[in-house]
Parts: structure tokens; sequence; C-alpha cells
């Protein structure tokens, strides 16, 4: 039978096993990228629908999980402190993406990309908490003007990572603020809507977890409770694998 484990007052822990399932969905991307980048595939990551899809499904989990964590967390932590402090972490690692894309990528360093959104972002979901289920209606608006209007004058590297554009830039990671705001709010909306009905975790984490061995769960849960971590340091450490194996087949 699967135990059951009290759940941190700070830290939900079925939000947690989603943003794991996130995670690994992100660093199998990751690593299909990462094998083109090297030649050693030929996938059209950027002209595929398909890749496309994946990415905005993977993309769209962490918004939306980030959008809930938020409302869940006022439970427990209604003040600003916990959150500055989150926010130091999050923006510090955005800064450490600029600087190790610009070493690697220079012509296409991360200027925007998710981590640069929610730096940003969040600051403004967090103000926008007290229109309640209101949000979502907004965030729906924002998806759907980020998706259908554009205009030539957005397309500037100084302003595009608002959205609105009609030529997407030149970079390695991208999530202007339309249309993945939107995405946040819904999110954000979502925990409201559970904090409010005082559910501890959404219904489907709670299955999930029903069904999940019980080191699969801890897994993942781990691994979403070490998200930001996980963000920062897979990919050099996918990129070195890839280089020592390069190293070896040409010893």
């Amino acid at each position: 039978m699967k135990r059951n484990r009290p759940t941190s007052p700070a830290r939900l822990d079925g939000v947690d096993l989603l943003r794991g399932i996130a995670i690994v969905m992100m660093i199998a991307y990751h690593f299909c990228f990462d094998l083109v980048l090297f030649r050693w595939a030929a996938w059209p990551m950027l002209a595929d629908l398909r890749w496309i899809a994946w990415r905005s499904v993977i993309l769209s989990s962490f918004l939306l999980i980030a959008g809930i964590s938020l409302a869940l967390r006022q439970q427990f932590r209604p003040g600003w402190s916990d959150f500055w402090r989150r926010w130091v972490q999050l923006a510090g690692a955005a800064l450490l993406v600029t600087l190790g894309s610009a070493w690697m990528f220079p012509r296409t360093f991360i200027y925007f990309g998710v981590l640069h959104h929610l730096a940003l972002m969040l600051i403004v979901a967090r103000l926008m908490q007290p229109l309640g289920l209101w949000n979502a209606a907004i965030g729906a608006l924002v998806v759907v003007l980020g998706n259908t209007v554009g205009f030539a004058a957005m397309n500037p590297k100084w302003i595009n990572w608002i959205g609105l554009i009609t030529q997407k830039p030149y970079t390695e990671d991208y999530v202007p603020i339309f249309p993945w705001f939107g995405v946040l709010l819904i999110g954000m909306a979502l925990g409201q809507f559970w904090r409010a009905r005082q559910f501890a975790v959404p219904g489907f984490a709670r299955r999930l977890r029903a069904v999940l061995p019980n080191a699969v769960d801890r897994g993942l849960t781990t691994l979403g409770r070490w998200s930001l971590t996980t963000y920062l340091v897979h990919q050099p450490i996918l990129i070195g694998l890839l280089w020592l194996e390069i190293g070896r087949a040409h010893v």
C-alpha cells in the first residue's frame, strides 16, 4: 500500500511532483537539442510542428505550475519576504543563464528566456492576485493576443521581450510576455481556485501520487523541489558528457 507522507506547509509535494515531471520532459528535450547541436542527429526541432508542440507543452507546464505555486504558497507564507528571497535566487539564475549562453552562443544568447520571464512577471502576477479568478480571463486574453496580433515595431531586440512581434528573434530561448504571461496568470487563477476550496494539491496530482511507486514519487518530487538548481546544471552536464564522448571517439 502506498504510504501517505505529510506535506510541508511551505512546500506542496503534489505541485513539486508535477514540476518534477516537467523537469524530466525538459531534460529529454534539451538532450535531443544537444544531439542536434553536436550533429549526432538531424531532427528539425525548429521547424517540425511536433517538436515545437513538445516545447510549448513543457513551457506551458512550467508557467502553469509557477502560477499555481505562487497562489498556493500564499496560504502559508502570505508576506513579501519569502517571495523576495525566492525572487533573488530566480533573478540570479536568469543572469547566469544570460552569461553562460553569451559565452557559448554569442550571436544567439538568451536575454529573455523562461527564467527572465518568471523573474519579471512573477512580480506582476503577485500584484494581480487580488483580482482572483478574473486572472484566468485576463490570462486567456493575453494568450489570444500573443498568438494573433503582431506589429513590426515590436521586432527590435530592445522591445521584443514584450511579444506581439512579426518576426521571431534569433535566440536560444525566447519567452515573451505575450502570450506566455497569460499561461502564468491562468495557473495562478487555478491555484487560487484550489486554495479557496482548501484542496491540498490538484486532484490530478493526488491521483498520480496514488499510483506511482514510492521511489518514483519521491524522485520526481525531489527533482521538482530542486527545479531551479536542476535547470541551471542539467545543460552543462549534458554538454560536458557529449564533449567527453566526442573526445573518446577521436582517441
